[in-house]
């Protein structure tokens, strides 16, 4: 478990899942509290000696979409294509374990893939991959960034869509352009700012979109996720305010975290156990953190404002000698 195994073994782990199915039923928070306190030992995360990261956030967004094309509904979501290939990198050289590629097979060389600018422009057009259609290109792209969410069709059904692959493309974070070009302070940049002027200047939004060259595919969730929110990196139903996006380059999925940071909408101590269930193209470093806030308005804007700094623990099992 962890880079170089750091995080013990999969038979210390599978111990403590043993330990807490005998809480099946529920448990109380003092019962929970000597869960933890008497199987795990926390260790600071530090990036070459530093303790302090940076924690933001994301949320589930809500889309309006419908399953066939039309005038209103014109901006496709895409399954998958066949000819992705991606490939674990840490199958090849143990210091490129959490490191994915992905492109296409030409001959036998792979090559890059599509960029988001290409497919917007209709590389994959004809090959019957589009998997729903939105009224919104923004709302597209910003669905490409958290990953996963929510379309409500003009039925009243609510399909949701996860994470089914990248096109391996780099990932660019467009706040910065936003900051460089003197549009947005970078005391100011968040989701909201970034929406706020890409609405703004519909000129200009195409272009500044398609300079984030990732491009995210989905698949559709039958039953999903019904007791959490979407499902994560790790395979399993993201819980809002306890699951953690994380560079899987550094830490494993599924191992017990303590963050300790500050909320971004009132700065007071945001200090509690997390889970690490998912990743994200922008999370990488040891002492880096997506918070999921779940979905709707208050998620939002949480998700949207969170730049915290903050130090990151992670609960390891007793028995490992580091």
């Amino acid at each position: 478990m962890g880079k170089d195994g750091f995080a013990g073994t999969i038979e210390d782990w599978q111990r403590i899942c043993r330990a807490a199915m005998e809480f099946r039923d529920g448990i109380s928070s003092d019962n929970a509290r000597r869960f933890f306190e008497s199987w795990f030992d926390p260790y600071q995360i530090k990036d070459n000696g530093n303790s302090q990261g940076l924690f933001t956030g994301y949320y589930e967004p809500q889309l309006r979409g419908s399953r066939h094309p039309s005038k209103k509904y014109h901006v496709a979501l895409y399954r998958r294509p066949s000819d992705l290939v991606s490939a674990n990198l840490g199958k090849f050289r143990k210091d490129w374990e959490g490191r994915e590629v992905a492109g296409r097979l030409k001959g036998n060389r792979l090559v890059p893939y599509a960029s988001r600018a290409l497919i917007e422009q209709g590389a994959l057009k004809g090959q019957g991959l589009e998997l729903l259609w939105v009224d919104n290109i923004i709302d597209a792209f910003f669905l490409h960034i958290q990953g996963s969410g929510r379309v409500l069709l003009d039925n009243g059904e609510v399909v949701r869509v996860g994470y089914a692959g990248r096109n391996g493309q780099p990932y660019f974070a467009i706040g910065r352009e936003l900051v460089k070009m003197g549009a947005v302070l970078k005391d100011n940049i968040s989701l909201q700012t970034i929406r706020d002027w890409l609405e703004k200047n519909p000129g200009q939004a195409t272009w500044l979109m398609n300079k984030n060259k990732s491009y995210v595919f989905f698949r559709e969730f039958k039953g999903a996720g019904k007791q959490g929110g979407p499902v994560g990196a790790g395979g399993v139903a993201l819980t809002p305010g306890r699951s953690l996006a994380v560079d899987r380059k550094y830490l494993p999925m599924g191992v017990p975290m303590w963050l300790d940071s500050s909320h971004p909408l009132s700065n007071k101590p945001l200090r509690r156990m997390m889970v690490s269930q998912d990743t994200g193209g922008a999370i990488i470093g040891p002492v880096r953190g997506d918070f999921f806030w779940g979905a709707g308005s208050q998620a939002r804007e949480a998700a949207g404002r969170m730049k915290q700094a903050g130090q990151l623990y992670i609960l390891l099992p007793r028995r490992i000698q580091n």
